[in-house]
């Protein structure tokens, strides 16, 4: 059991936790169930990318004996590659029913549609003939999913419309979302690029990724800058001034931001856990922030 827990890489969990939290607060009614959905296929997606990328990398040999960071299943013999790839699959089907529940309820054809497209990114994201994670395009796809569909998504499914704010918290999440992918990704190019896995931080090189860590950072925070000061011009476009309680998850990223300009190997893996930190904490401080503003 601890095994399969460690496996689903429970500290990840908050990238697709927090933007239905937010979605949630966004929007202008709240159904309960339909929130509860929500979290189900948004834990349920996270579960079965992190179980699929396991099995994956796994059998093709990408994980080694040389990869920092906590063991994967596949790779460290614990558990069969079979057992990971249908735990992939089980968690990507409860997914599915629980994202078919808000479809019939709210728009079919568009939930339907979206769902599909989270469903087959999920799938590719490791595998595949071509899984897009190789090729450089883990971060846009995690700016898209775990950003803007899920904020947007759960706004969505809740009042069948979605508020400019959503928009904008979307977009902070998806990048910090993003600076976690590139924190994990930092740490692994030198076994990346060992076994061919191009991904973007391959790419870039040590001294590109770092530049887009903090880009990526930096950019969110001047997101909610943004966000309220197209709210002051227009309160239908922008973010209310409560958003700013969000740049509180500045303090918290000061230490990552800090010990990406220098890091190297196993000394990144604070940087790693201290952004879903301030994923977590910027995404909570922003769904606060938007139940007062609806409550003062």
């Amino acid at each position: 059991m601890n095994a399969w827990v460690a496996g689903a890489r429970p500290r990840t969990l908050g990238v697709g936790i927090v933007p239905v939290l937010v979605g949630a607060a966004s929007a202008p009614a709240f159904v309960a169930w339909r929130f509860a959905a929500a979290l189900i296929v948004a834990i349920g997606l996270q579960v079965g990318v992190n179980f699929a990328n396991d099995y994956f990398d796994g059998t093709r040999g990408v994980d080694t004996a040389s990869r920092l960071g906590p063991p994967r299943l596949v790779a460290s013999g614990v558990v069969s590659a079979n057992a990971v790839g249908a735990a992939a699959l089980i968690s990507i089907f409860v997914a599915a029913v629980a994202g078919l529940a808000l479809a019939i309820v709210s728009s079919p054809v568009l939930i339907l549609f979206v769902g599909a497209l989270a469903l087959i990114a999920a799938a590719t994201y490791s595998g595949g003939p071509k899984p897009y994670a190789g090729l450089g395009l883990g971060e846009l796809m995690v700016f898209l999913f775990f950003g803007l569909m899920a904020t947007c998504g759960t706004a969505f499914v809740m009042a069948e419309t979605v508020p400019a704010s959503a928009w904008w918290c979307g977009s902070v999440l998806g990048l910090l979302a993003v600076a976690v992918l590139v924190a994990n990704n930092l740490r692994d190019i030198p076994t990346d690029a060992e076994v061919g896995k191009r991904t973007l931080a391959v790419r870039l090189g040590v001294r590109g990724t770092r530049r887009l860590y903090r880009a990526c950072v930096v950019g969110a925070f001047a997101t909610i800058v943004a966000g309220v000061l197209a709210f002051i011009v227009d309160e239908r476009v922008g973010l209310t001034q409560w958003g700013l309680l969000g740049l509180a998850g500045w303090i918290p990223a000061i230490r990552p931001l800090e010990l990406v300009g220098a890091g190297e190997g196993a000394e990144l893996i604070p940087v790693l856990t201290g952004t879903a930190l301030v994923h977590a904490t910027t995404g909570l401080l922003l769904a606060a922030g938007l139940v007062l503003a609806r409550t003062s």
